[in-house]
């Protein structure tokens, strides 16, 4: 039987580790689709995973990895057929199933979703679990009755990697978006992604339980005083839209927002994201959502060698957009 690189992450006797294995297809998780991997990313929670200093796996050994992209060699599903393109984002990859990180995936039919015209297998997993969690935000909002009239949808954690994307997207969707970034020197960055305005975080900062309205909604990827500032700050009937923990787990908050102005809070939990509502937002994605530059959010790739110092740079907060992970060196 083949046997394949991967970047495989256990914790034993011998301690918690991770690295570059040879596994063959029979040695991971059972599914019904296997394929070769073209393409993945790099997310926070991949660099939780692959250092260990996030409790991301439920079992090991597992091979890294929350995205994957790739072509159909085998399917025990007659949905698919071999030379498909197809993806998977979440979905319990890293998780409890084995990831993108190898040259080859065996998954679940469940959750494949075909590769949508519009979108190349590349093209999808610079946007990845980062894209799908920004656009299911938006698609939250929407449903709750957010409306560009309303005013600028403000987003926190600007340069990461959903805050990228989310830029984009709203933009592309019609919002007005005003960026949230302590990193001043990517101004021009952002603005190229849609930003109207580059804020600090200072412009936010409020111990106040209320303070007067200035956004129509905003997704936070941050967590902590800053979620609670977006929240006094959001007009009535605004919604504010939790993806990310990247400062803290804690929201130190009131009532006073939801009660007095009718604020909402959304949460927005991408990896388990029922398959009719995840088609919707890829298709989205494909057409009226893609961003105009999303190759300029792809500001890195590196290979299965290459993941490690990747993961601590994002763990510091010195990551910019997008890092995608070519499996397959005859990908362009």
């Amino acid at each position: 039987m083949r046997t394949f690189r991967a970047f495989r992450i256990r914790d034993d006797e011998q301690g918690y580790r991770a690295g570059i294995e040879s596994v063959t297809l029979d040695d991971l998780t059972d599914g019904e689709v296997d394929i070769k991997v073209a393409w993945s990313s790099i997310n926070f929670k991949d660099a939780l995973a692959g250092t260990g200093q996030g409790k991301i796996l439920r079992q090991f050994p597992l091979n890294g990895g929350i995205d994957v992209a790739g072509t159909v060699v085998a399917s025990r599903d007659p949905k698919f057929k071999e030379g498909d393109e197809v993806l998977v984002t979440g979905c319990g990859l890293s998780e409890t199933r084995d990831g993108g990180y190898a040259e080859y995936a065996r998954l679940e039919s469940k959750w494949v979703i075909p590769c949508p015209k519009g979108l190349t297998l590349k093209q999808s997993m610079i946007l990845g679990t980062a894209g799908f969690t920004a656009a299911l935000a938006l698609y939250r909002m929407q449903d709750n009755r957010q409306t560009p009239e309303l005013g600028p949808i403000a987003v926190t954690g600007a340069t990461g990697g959903v805050g990228s994307l989310a830029l984009a997207i709203f933009s592309r969707a019609g919002f007005t978006v005003h960026a949230i970034s302590g990193k001043a020197d990517q101004a021009d960055y952002l603005k190229r992604l849609g930003a109207t305005e580059v804020l600090g975080r200072d412009a936010l900062a409020t111990k106040r339980p209320m303070e007067s309205a200035r956004f129509g909604g905003a997704l936070d990827n941050v967590g902590g005083p800053m979620l609670n500032s977006l929240l006094a700050q959001t007009v009535p009937y605004g919604n504010v839209a939790t993806a990310g923990l990247a400062a803290t787990a804690e929201l130190p908050t009131t009532v006073m927002p939801f009660i007095i102005r009718g604020v909402s809070l959304l949460g927005v939990a991408s990896a388990g994201t029922e398959r009719a509502i995840r088609e919707a937002i890829w298709e989205n994605l494909a057409s009226k959502w893609k961003p105009e530059h999303l190759d300029s959010i792809a500001t890195e790739t590196v290979d299965l060698d290459g993941l490690h110092p990747i993961f601590e740079r994002m763990l510091a907060g010195r990551s910019i957009g997008r890092t995608l992970v070519r499996i397959d060196a005859s990908t362009l």
